[in-house]
């Protein structure tokens, strides 16, 4: 894969946990509300924007269709008092799509569908679930997204979607990225090849 030299600091946000998030349950294409703790989570990544760019008014902001992320991106803009609603959305940015498995936890996969579940731990980046797609597939959706990119630009969307963002932009291999911990509450700043937690 040849990375992508992105033009511009870009800051990745992962929307904040939800009951299925909490349960250990494959959200992906499932439209799924936040829960109290993120709404904490999603207030505190506007916090740590704030204190990273204090220009962070002149910023372009995009936001995946999915409701989870579009309610992260509200209450961040509500909390850096933000034009409510002035954010772009971009169904490109939706999450990964797990298909049939969506729903199910990691440990009832494990069991009713043993062999596939292997296969996944062989394989995360280039398995495609039942019904699914793989992280290889989103890279692919994605890519034009981050080739678009013609400022500094504030993203909320998904693990997924920041896991395939380290691959294209070469701060981790495609086998590691699909790997990495993408945590709630926190920004994941990308500049060049580098990535790192604030």
């Amino acid at each position: 894969m040849v990375p992508i030299t992105l033009p511009q600091r870009l800051i990745l946000i992962r929307h904040g946990e939800t009951e299925w998030n909490r349960e250990g349950r494959l959200q992906g294409a499932q439209d799924i509300p936040l829960n109290a703790l993120g709404r904490t989570q999603a207030a505190e990544a506007a916090e740590r924007l704030k204190a990273l760019a204090p220009d962070f008014a002149a910023f372009d902001y995009v936001a995946s269709p999915m409701e989870r992320a579009r309610e992260t991106m509200d209450i961040l803009r509500g909390q850096l008092q933000l034009e409510p609603g002035a954010y772009r959305i971009d169904g490109r940015l939706r999450e990964l799509t797990f298909g049939d498995w969506e729903g199910f936890t990691w440990r009832e996969i494990r069991k009713s569908e043993r062999e596939q579940a292997q296969m996944r731990e062989r394989d995360k980046w280039g398995f495609v679930p039942p019904g699914g797609e793989s992280y290889r597939m989103l890279a692919e959706r994605i890519r034009p997204v981050l080739e678009e990119l013609q400022r500094e630009t504030v993203i909320v969307s998904h693990g997924g979607i920041a896991r395939a963002v380290l691959a294209l932009v070469g701060a981790v291999s495609s086998q590691k990225a699909a790997l990495v911990d993408i945590w709630q509450g926190k920004i994941l700043v990308v500049s060049g090849n580098q990535a790192d937690w604030l």
